[in-house]
């Protein structure tokens, strides 16, 4: 079997060997991506912190002792934020809570700036309420950017299974959403049934 080309094979042996300069780089590069995911599976800025960190953390740990070839380390590191999130997902079943957390509105303008928070907040909203393999698959490929591959790889499915997953998901979206789109926009997209 031959080696996965790693874009971050370097980087990983001089993180492991304690250079600081590829350790400065390393959190530079991946931790707003990890931030970003793990923002969106669970919707709470202080947890999706914390995840990050830890993910991070177990990035720098498992530097020492990674096996370039095998996978690429941004798929590791993916899953390992992955799995911390679903961890916190589970707890969250056991103590529910109906309440999303509040965001700060970091725009200019006042009347566009609620407007756009609402919206915020509803999208949030209702890719929450997604089954939890939809909205990886959402997560993955819409705000993380991974191809279908990529992400298909990551959530060790089949590509079929992904665009599925990814067709469902955007499914519910548009129903729990209805009521933002334009006029006309509830339409099914081509190859889609409604």
């Amino acid at each position: 079997m031959a080696g996965i080309d790693d874009p971050d094979e370097d980087l990983v042996r001089r993180v492991g060997q304690g250079d600081p300069a590829a350790i400065q780089a390393m959190v530079a590069r991946k931790l707003p991506r990890m931030l970003a995911l793990a923002q969106r599976m669970l919707g709470d800025a202080v947890e999706a912190e914390d995840v990050a960190q830890e993910a991070m953390l177990r990035a720098w740990r498992q530097s020492r002792k990674w096996t370039p070839g095998r996978a690429k380390f941004d798929t590791w590191l993916h899953r390992v934020a992955l799995n911390l999130c679903y961890d916190r997902l589970r707890r969250r079943r056991e103590t529910p809570t109906a309440v999303l957390p509040e965001r700060a509105d970091e725009t200019a303008t006042p009347d566009r700036g609620l407007l756009a928070a609402d919206v915020g907040k509803r999208v949030d909203a209702a890719l929450a309420q997604l089954p939890d393999r939809q909205r990886e698959a959402i997560v993955l490929c819409h705000y993380q950017e991974l191809t279908n591959i990529e992400a298909a790889i990551l959530m060790k499915v089949s590509v079929d299974a992904l665009e599925s997953l990814l067709s469902r998901g955007r499914r519910a979206l548009r129903q729990a959403l209805a009521d933002l789109a334009p006029e006309g926009a509830g339409r099914p997209v081509r190859g889609e049934r409604g």
